[in-house]
């Protein structure tokens, strides 16, 4: 008897259980019930003739030949959506749906104005937002969970692409009372031995303000780490210490009458550089650079606090 061949569908399965880890998950996000998928599955393992995935109490194991099947049918699907997407983009240009990450820090100030601008000039494009960690994009990118990440330049990954879209400046923030308060910019000699709050260090910026307090004698805070910047924010208003708050977040929720105050740092410019990210080879490269193209046009209309870089 003839074995039945290997499906993409088979494999999209068996990738997805491996993003969820919970077979009713995985089926939800393919659009299938659950007896369905557990179906394709024991076919494919059928036609491999050997067992992948054992359910337990905790939930799914992957046996090791499992594993390494996962990852071999990633690389098979990114190619098979590459095909597809060349051919698309060849007839369509910028259109179609694109999985796009993002980290809290920067996406909710910078894409509702991208996204009303693409609805209205590209209405064939549409644009998928996944939030997570930063330091989680670039894994999540090269697994395929993105197209593509807007992600702290530099990536240092060989396997991926990166377009340069703008230079964010990054303020001193102090409460409405601080001593500091009042000024037009603060020196780096202001920095000395003031006490700083930071984001926890699955965020980049906690790297730049680790590296700023040892620069320039700064204190590090290092009883309380922030998880937003929000809370950043209603803790330097509580006078519980200063921080450093990006530009898109100052001027999206720090009121010029508020509790907390940003000051612009004189003499050397604290900046973190954004870029559009996706995987080399990609079948869409052409048209994630457009993408790239229409956010910095849309930055040099709409957010004079940022600085074009391409």
């Amino acid at each position: 008897m003839t074995k039945s061949e290997v499906t993409l569908k088979q494999l999209k399965y068996l990738v997805a259980l491996a993003d969820y880890e919970h077979f009713r998950h995985a089926a939800a996000s393919c659009g299938i019930s659950q007896p369905s998928l557990s179906v394709q599955l024991q076919t494919l393992e059928n036609t491999l003739g050997a067992r992948l995935v054992e359910r337990s109490r905790g939930g799914v194991i992957f046996t090791p030949l499992g594993r390494e099947i996962v990852t071999r049918a990633r690389r098979v699907l990114f190619e098979a959506q590459s095909i597809k997407d060349f051919a698309a983009v060849a007839v369509q240009g910028l259109a179609g749906t694109i999985r796009l990450g993002v980290n809290a820090t920067l996406g909710p100030y910078l894409l509702p104005r991208v996204l009303a601008a693409l609805h209205r000039e590209h209405p064939d494009t549409k644009l998928y937002i996944r939030e997570s960690k930063p330091t989680s994009l670039e894994a999540e990118l090269g697994a395929g969970l993105h197209d593509v990440i807007l992600a702290q330049a530099p990536i240092h990954n060989a396997d991926f692409d990166t377009a340069a879209l703008f230079i964010e400046p990054i303020f001193l923030a102090v409460s409405a009372d601080h001593p500091l308060a009042g000024r037009t910019h603060v020196s780096v000699a202001d920095l000395k031995e003031l006490p700083v709050l930071s984001l926890s260090p699955e965020f980049h910026l906690h790297d730049q303000v680790h590296a700023l307090c040892e620069t320039f004698g700064a204190h590090l805070i290092r009883d309380y780490e922030g998880t937003s910047l929000d809370a950043l924010r209603q803790m330097v208003a509580m006078d519980m210490g200063t921080t450093f708050l990006p530009a898109l977040y100052a001027q999206s929720e720090i009121s010029a009458l508020g509790d907390v105050v940003t000051i612009p740092l004189k003499g050397r410019r604290i900046s973190r550089s954004i870029g559009l990210v996706w995987r080399k080879g990609a079948g869409r490269s052409s048209g994630y650079a457009d993408l790239a193209d229409f956010i910095r046009d849309v930055v040099r209309k709409d957010f004079k606090i940022l600085i074009p870089d391409h």
